[in-house]
């Protein structure tokens, strides 16, 4: 057998020189690194998470890379300025405040200084594209402005009078009654993102994609647009961006998942705006009165296929998980608060027959009870700092909205709250331009089921939060449907449009 040749004697002194050479450059390097963030450390702004040198707060974050938001709200509590600075190794440095004169700044007093940028849009640009949730300036001004249309207060009234009436009382109301007839368990969160993907696709896309029947599969696009938002999320709580971006670069692992999913959302979108592109084009309407939904008046209007598939995709995900997820944690909160149950209850056995525009409109005491869920710039930490609420900030207190004594009955009116103290739905130039009607959506939910139906969780344990794009429950809602004992009596006329 050949033996190898034997290393030279000095190779090894030759590397432990080569080795004690770039350990030096290092410590110099890393002397000056440490100097540029212990200064940077001093700068006013609060406290934040601990922090050291190159790596930043890289530790902290990986260790409570799972309940981040939790994280957050922790280190803001304990802020005198309700403000933080985090850096960490790979990522560029974040500033996160719940400070409410913080949040006007932003939203309103100086919102051209605050863009999205590149960072934000970057997280989401693969699946939302130029969508107006993505996009700054003029190319969001002007899909705003198109886009209002839809929330006119004409566009609110017919959606009251046709899609909630057609979808809830259609379609949710009979699922309901043979849930209960037969004591089947449901996963409520399940059944209302159904519900709310359906009622979106409604008012984006002029159809809807799901079947509410829980022992029905699924739609694959709702598969599709759980899988893209769900990795989107993960980039941003991923502990150093560059890992997202390498595994993106490669296509393996969850980057592979996203683009296969992001890939199916776009396609199932194209064949839909291609094939209204044609009945446009063989009925010869160019404004046909049957279609009022998003698609068909950008189609008709003249926008390219990428432009109306952008925007289309923004509106179903702003309309989809945000009030499924929103009434998921009512329907819990409810069942573990008697008093404020029985007195929306009460409310809503006043309420009209038909439920419309102006009855909603009414119903003061639910919509509070929205407003209090516990799920709540940094709107989650916001919510539950005691500086801004009071102790009882983790209370489901739905008084806290009305004017006069917490406990004052009848209800005054609802208070007005300055939205930079509470900004679920933004506020200043970007407001929520969907607000009135998601409220509206929820309410006539909650109300049509509440008329009908108890619902009660199988398991009393408290659910645990997911902070995906939106705020999920792990594992979903369990909940059995049984009817009420005693129907809600209502009023012998209905109000009328």
């Amino acid at each position: 057998m050949e033996q190898e040749a034997a290393l030279p004697p000095f190779l090894p002194l030759q590397l432990l020189f080569l080795l004690l050479a770039l350990l030096l450059l290092l410590l110099v390097l890393l002397r000056g690194l440490a100097a540029d963030l212990w200064r940077a450390a001093e700068a006013p702004g609060g406290r934040g998470p601990p922090s050291y040198p190159v790596i930043g707060c890289l530790v902290s974050f990986y260790r409570n890379r799972r309940r981040l938001l939790g994280w957050y709200t922790e280190l803001l509590a304990r802020s005198p300025t309700q403000t933080i600075v985090v850096r960490r190794l790979g990522s560029r440095r974040t500033v996160v405040t719940a400070r409410p004169e913080n949040v006007e700044h932003i939203l309103r007093t100086n919102f051209h200084n605050f863009p999205k940028g590149k960072p934000f849009t970057e997280i989401l640009g693969d699946f939302l594209g130029s969508g107006i949730f993505n996009v700054d300036g003029e190319l969001w001004r002007s899909q705003r402005k198109l886009a209002s249309h839809e929330f006119s207060v004409r566009s609110l009234r017919g959606y009251a009078a046709t899609t909630l009436k057609e979808v809830v009382d259609g379609r949710l109301m009979p699922v309901l009654e043979s849930l209960s007839a037969e004591r089947r368990t449901v996963d409520l969160q399940e059944l209302l993102k159904r519900l709310s993907f359906n009622m979106i696709c409604r008012v984006s896309l002029g159809t809807e994609v799901c079947s509410l029947e829980p022992s029905q599969p699924g739609s694959p696009l709702a598969r599709a647009f759980d899988i893209s938002s769900a990795n989107c999320a993960r980039r941003g709580a991923a502990p150093v961006s560059a890992i997202w971006r390498i595994k993106r670069r490669l296509g393996v692992g969850s980057e592979r998942e996203l683009k296969r999913a992001v890939d199916e959302v776009h396609a199932s979108i194209a064949r839909l705006i291609r094939d209204r592109a044609e009945q446009i084009v063989e009925t010869g309407d160019r404004y046909p009165s049957s279609q009022s939904d998003l698609l068909s008046r950008l189609a008709t209007a003249g926008y390219g296929e990428e432009v109306i598939r952008d925007t289309v995709i923004s509106f179903i995900m702003a309309g989809r998980d945000t009030t499924s997820a929103a009434m998921t944690w009512l329907f819990w909160m409810l069942s573990r608060s008697q008093e404020p149950e029985r007195e929306l209850i009460r409310e809503v056995d006043s309420a009209a027959a038909e439920l419309d525009y102006d009855s909603l409109k009414e119903l003061k005491f639910l919509t509070a009870c929205l407003a209090g869920d516990r799920v709540t710039y940094f709107p989650y930490g916001m919510g539950r700092m005691e500086a801004i609420w009071g102790s009882d900030r983790f209370e489901f207190k739905p008084a806290r909205w009305f004017e006069g004594p917490s406990d004052g009955k009848p209800r005054g009116e609802l208070k007005k709250v300055c939205p930079y103290r509470f900004p679920v739905f933004q506020a200043g130039p970007r407001d929520c331009i969907g607000k009135e009607m998601a409220f509206m959506q929820m309410k006539y939910v909650v109300a049509s089921v509440l008329r009908r139906f108890e619902i009660r969780p199988v398991d009393r344990a408290n659910p645990v939060f997911v902070p995906l794009l939106t705020a999920h429950m792990a594992g979903g809602l369990p909940v059995q449907i049984r009817k009420r004992e005693r129907l809600i009596a209502a009023p012998a006329m209905s109000q009328c449009l």
